[in-house]
C-alpha cells in the first residue's frame, strides 16, 4: 500500500510539473526584429544578400560573403526556405514515460538534448540530403505575420550571445501527409527526398523506440552518471551522440560515425580510422564522419574575442552549427548577419508527435587576443602517436575514465562546434 500511495504522489507532482511547464514554457513573446538589407546572411555555410531581391547575382568577396572570389546572393524567400527547412526540436510533453522515472516532459532539464538533436538531424540531413535540399512545402505556413517577410522588412530570429528571443512559434509547418507529398512529387528524386527527410525526424520521435529520440539518449546518458531531470551539458551530449550513433542498427546509418575531438585537439589519422572503421559498404559516398569539437568560450560570460572564429566556423559549407550558450540554457546556433547569430530556441513546449504513424504530421518540427590563439586543432597521425595518457579512449564504453575527467573540466557556458 506504502508503494502504491508514493506512486500515486509521484503522478501527482508529475502532472503539476507538466502542468506548470506548460504555462511556463508555452507562452512566446512575438518580438519582430529586422536583417540589415545592407549585410549578408550566413546559415550554415550558404549566404543571402536581401539587397539582390529580383534575382540570383554574383557578388564580390567584398560583400562580406568570403566563399572564394564569389558567391551567389538568394533573396528574402530562399533564405526563408532554407531557415524553415531545419528541423526544429524543442521541449515536450505528454511523451511516453521515461525509463526509470515519473517523467513525460523534458521541459525545465531537456534544453542541451535537443540542441545536440538538431546538430545531428542537420549532420544528417547534409549526408542524405545535401546542402541545396529544402523542403518544399516550407513556405506553405499558415503565419499571421506573414507581411513581415516583404521586400522592406525581414523577420528574424537572432541573438546575441546573451540575449534571448522567442519568436521561433511562427515557424510552425502544415500537417502534410505523406500521400499527399508523394501524388504531388512526379519527380524521382523528389520523391526519395521527401522520403530520407519524413525518416530522418522518425529517427529523433519522443518514443523508446526512436533511434536518437530523448528516451535513447538518456539510456546512454545513464553510463555517464546523468538520468531523466538531470541538466546535460553538450561535452556529455557530445559522446551520448557518439554512442547512440554507435549503436544504431539502421542499415542507412551504418557508414556513418562520430569523432570526438579529445582536449580541443582533431587527430586526422583518428578520423580516417574512424571512417574505415565503419560498416557502410565500399562505396565511399555511404561513408561520413561527423566531428564534434567541445571547447569553452569564456568564463560567466562567452568572450566576444571569439565571435569571428564562431562566425568562421558557421561560414563553413559542412558546418553542421554550434550549440550551447547561458549557463543551463543551451541554443542551436544556424548562422549570423553582422555580429547577432541566428539561432533556433529548445525552450518552448509543445505537444508529442507520435512518429510511429505512417503519416505523422511535420508540423512544429521546423527553426581573444589580438594574437589570435586558435580553440582547436588539427595534427596528423593518431593521438596514441603523441603519447599522451590523458588521450587513452576506451571504444567499448561510453565514457573512459580519462573522458570522465576531462569532461570534469568543462563548465556550463561550454560550446560543442563542428
Amino acid at each position: 500500500m506504502e508503494a502504491t500511495g508514493t506512486d500515486e504522489v509521484d503522478k501527482l507532482k508529475t502532472k503539476f510539473i507538466s502542468a506548470w511547464n506548460n504555462m511556463k514554457y508555452s507562452w512566446v513573446l512575438k518580438t519582430k526584429t529586422y536583417f540589415s538589407r545592407n549585410s549578408p546572411v550566413l546559415l550554415l555555410g550558404k549566404c543571402y544578400h536581401f539587397k539582390y531581391e529580383d534575382e540570383n547575382k554574383l557578388l564580390p568577396a567584398r560583400s562580406g560573403c568570403t566563399i572564394e572570389d564569389h558567391v551567389i546572393a538568394g533573396n528574402v524567400e530562399e533564405f526563408r526556405k532554407d531557415f524553415i527547412s531545419r528541423i526544429w526540436l524543442t521541449y515536450r510533453e505528454e511523451f511516453p514515460q521515461i525509463e526509470g522515472s515519473a517523467l513525460t516532459t523534458d521541459c525545465g532539464w531537456g534544453c542541451t538534448l535537443r540542441t545536440g538533436q538538431m546538430l545531428l538531424a542537420q549532420g544528417l540531413i547534409l549526408h542524405f540530403l545535401g546542402r541545396a535540399w529544402t523542403w518544399p512545402d516550407a513556405l506553405n505556413i499558415e503565419n499571421s505575420d506573414s507581411e513581415s517577410w516583404t521586400s522592406n522588412t525581414v523577420k528574424k530570429f537572432t541573438a546575441s550571445f546573451e540575449a534571448s528571443l522567442s519568436g521561433e512559434r511562427e515557424l510552425k509547418t502544415p500537417a502534410v501527409s505523406q500521400k499527399e507529398t508523394i501524388r504531388r512529387y512526379s519527380d524521382d528524386h523528389e520523391m526519395r527526398n521527401e522520403i530520407y527527410h519524413r525518416k530522418i525526424i522518425s529517427w529523433f520521435g519522443d518514443s523508446p523506440l526512436a533511434l536518437f529520440g530523448l528516451h535513447k539518449l538518456i539510456e546512454y546518458g545513464k553510463k555517464s552518471g546523468k538520468k531523466a531531470g538531470d541538466w546535460y551539458g553538450p561535452a556529455v551530449v557530445a559522446h551520448i551522440l557518439r554512442k547512440a550513433v554507435e549503436e544504431a542498427r539502421h542499415p542507412d546509418l551504418q557508414g556513418i560515425t562520430i569523432y570526438v575531438a579529445q582536449d580541443c585537439t582533431v587527430y586526422s589519422s583518428d578520423v580516417i580510422d574512424k571512417q574505415c572503421t565503419s560498416m557502410a559498404s565500399d562505396n565511399t559516398d555511404d561513408k561520413a564522419v561527423i566531428i564534434l569539437i567541445p571547447v569553452r568560450l569564456g568564463g560567466e560570460r562567452t568572450n566576444t574575442d571569439y565571435l569571428d572564429f564562431v562566425k568562421g566556423i558557421l561560414s563553413l559549407e559542412y558546418c553542421v552549427g554550434i550549440i550551447g550558450g547561458k549557463p543551463k540554457q543551451s541554443y542551436y546556433f544556424a548562422g549570423f548577419q553582422d555580429d547577432s547569430l541566428i539561432y533556433m530556441d529548445p525552450h518552448y513546449c509543445q505537444s508529442f508527435v507520435d512518429v510511429s504513424i505512417k503519416d505523422f504530421p511535420l508540423e512544429m518540427l521546423k527553426i581573444s587576443s589580438k594574437e589570435k590563439y586558435p580553440l582547436f586543432t588539427f595534427v596528423n597521425g593518431h593521438s596514441r602517436d603523441y603519447d599522451f595518457t590523458s588521450t587513452t579512449t576506451n571504444e567499448e564504453d561510453l565514457f573512459s575514465e580519462d573522458e570522465k575527467k576531462r569532461l570534469k573540466r568543462f563548465s556550463t557556458e561550454e560550446f560543442v562546434l563542428l
